[in-house]
């Protein structure tokens, strides 16, 4: 019977989803979380591993004599080290396209909080704000309607072009660059911009584009100088693409009006991390992707994958 090992599979599955399903391609042992220095210990004769965030390494895959198939629990693969994998003849697959909608909606779910501020006018009344108020309406911050604005989309993919059509939905204008993979093709309701006019035209910015060499550090400084003093800043893709220190100082300094984060360059953060302490900035820990619907799909197609694989026709097989 085929060994699997599953490295970490708590956020994919804290317990309202069922392992059943990988359970009948073989015999599984499950770990909520692993430690690097016990990852050989614990797949030392696994054939196939799946790991969502536990880096598997080329010292690592060099360890694990048995392994035929590495399966990632999620859309990015920079944990593999992908030519260690295929100088061993090692299938390495992911999950694409099982988030969409879900982070879409998140994205607008740090907007409309930014906007709105629901959250902190609800714990007003609950205070007791309301009720000791003289007036039957009372704002704690100034409001924000999206109608009119324009959205500013950097990368265009799955993700980017949901978020568009919601903005659209929402009666912006929405602007875009692309990730630099592909040229542009016209997407309707969309209107193709550069990086310098995008940052200075949009009063919302989000970011979905890949995490590469190119993009690292993408929104820093220099970039934020060019942004409307009262646009505000998404990332649901990728933390290293943002310059923390430098957005942390763009918000203190009033040069830009806020940001909705999930995502930063060390998860957990470290306590020190200037974005906790900014203003006007909402860090949420990582949880766009993570909707039950969604972590459904990514174990369905984890499965599936899997499964092609025993019949000896892989799937989803990274990279492309």
């Amino acid at each position: 019977m085929e060994q699997i090992v599953v490295l970490d599979g708590y956020t994919l599955n804290p317990g309202d989803l069922s392992w059943e399903g990988l359970e009948r391609l073989g015999s599984v042992a499950l770990y909520d979380r692993t430690p690097v220095e016990e990852i050989v210990d614990r797949a030392r004769d696994a054939g196939i591993v799946l790991t969502n965030k536990t880096p598997l390494s080329a010292d690592t895959i060099a360890r694990l004599q048995n392994l035929r198939y590495i399966g990632v629990l999620a859309t990015g693969y920079n944990i593999i080290d992908i030519e260690a994998a295929a100088a061993r003849g090692i299938v390495v697959t992911n999950v694409p396209a099982y988030g969409t909608h879900g982070v879409a909606q998140f994205v607008f779910a740090l907007l409309l909080e930014l906007c709105q501020h629901v959250g902190r006018h609800a714990e007003a009344v609950k205070s007791g704000e309301w009720s000791a108020s003289p007036d039957f309406s009372f704002t704690k911050t100034p409001l924000v309607e999206l109608a009119g604005k324009t959205m500013g989309l950097i990368g265009l993919g799955r993700i980017g072009r949901q978020t568009a059509r919601i903005a659209e939905a929402f009666g912006m204008r929405v602007i875009a660059v692309g990730s630099g993979r592909t040229q542009p093709t016209p997407v309707e309701g969309v209107e193709w911009v550069t990086l310098p006019e995008l940052l200075q035209q949009a009063d919302v910015i989000s970011l979905h584009c890949p995490l590469t060499p190119a993009t690292h550090g993408l929104i820093n400084q220099d970039r934020i100088a060019l942004m409307k003093p009262s646009a505000m800043l998404i990332n649901t893709a990728r933390g290293p693409l943002v310059v923390e220190s430098d957005l942390a100082a763009a918000l203190r300094e009033g040069r830009l009006a806020g940001a909705g984060l999930d995502v930063l360059s060390a998860e957990p953060p470290h306590p020190d991390n200037p974005l906790l302490a900014a203003p006007n900035c909402l860090v949420t820990p990582h949880i766009a992707w993570a909707t039950k619907e969604a972590r459904a799909r990514l174990m369905n197609t984890a499965c599936a994958n899997v499964r092609a694989f025993l019949e000896g026709k892989p799937v989803n097989t990274v990279p492309e």
